[in-house]
């Protein structure tokens, strides 16, 4: 059977010091699961069920270590929001994954930017809309390269950060997460069967904020490496 159109080119992420690379399957991401970026958006941080967003797998921008890649600035928007993220790969296929076997499931690990038109986010939120216009846009996902758990563990601390032209403008540490990565990742597979090439965005610390044309935006985990983008 032909393709009536010529499909669309595979979404992948390179592997960290590798030839190798990640075809991206699908993305979540976790919203608000560090306790002071929930009050700073204005919600309570108890441990209440996570809650789950998803972009689509060509939002991703692969950005190799040691390199500042352009990302255009969005259109429709005059808030465009940086937030720094812990990313697991998942490589096992699962669902209704017990907490305790969670991390059988994981590949590896990346730093990502959840990019955010804020203003149409809080605008859909407060009108009980989805979020996609505000969460779901063309390279709204750049990512490092992955680091395989087989070399790199699986961390469950360690700084997470994020600076805007040199400021420091996002810190905190991974064992701050209000829901672990094991937790996540049994709670997102009650929901929706995961498979190789699904990337989990863990959420962000406090500290987001607006970013303009030209700045430079640099992240990074402890023992990931970093993530640099220009907004073009």
């Amino acid at each position: 059977m032909n393709h009536v159109i010529p499909p669309a080119p595979q979404p992948a992420v390179p592997v960290a010091d590798s030839g190798d690379s990640f075809p991206v399957r699908r993305i979540y991401c976790v919203g608000r699961n560090y306790a002071a970026h929930a009050r700073e958006m204005g919600s309570d941080p108890t441990r209440e069920p996570p809650f789950f967003f998803c972009k689509p797998a060509d939002a991703v921008v692969p950005v190799a270590h040691g390199i500042t890649k352009e990302v255009a600035y969005p259109s429709e928007t005059v808030n465009y929001h940086h937030e720094v993220e812990l990313v697991v790969a998942i490589g096992k296929r699962g669902s209704n994954i017990a907490i305790a076997n969670a991390l059988e499931y994981v590949w590896g690990y990346a730093v990502g930017f959840d990019m955010t038109r804020r203003d149409l986010q809080f605008a859909l939120r407060d009108k009980g809309r989805p979020w996609e216009l505000g969460k779901a846009f063309d390279q709204s996902a750049p990512i490092s390269p992955i680091v395989p758990a087989s070399s790199g563990g699986h961390p469950a601390h360690g700084r997470i950060w994020l600076t805007v032209n040199g400021t420091t403008k996002q810190e905190g540490d991974l064992a701050d997460l209000i829901w672990s990565v094991p937790e996540t990742i049994a709670h997102l597979s009650k929901y929706f069967e995961l498979f190789p090439g699904d990337l989990i965005f863990t959420g962000t610390p406090e500290g987001v904020g607006p970013v303009l044309r030209g700045d430079v935006i640099t992240g990074g985990v402890e023992g990931l490496g970093e993530l640099s983008i220009r907004i073009a």
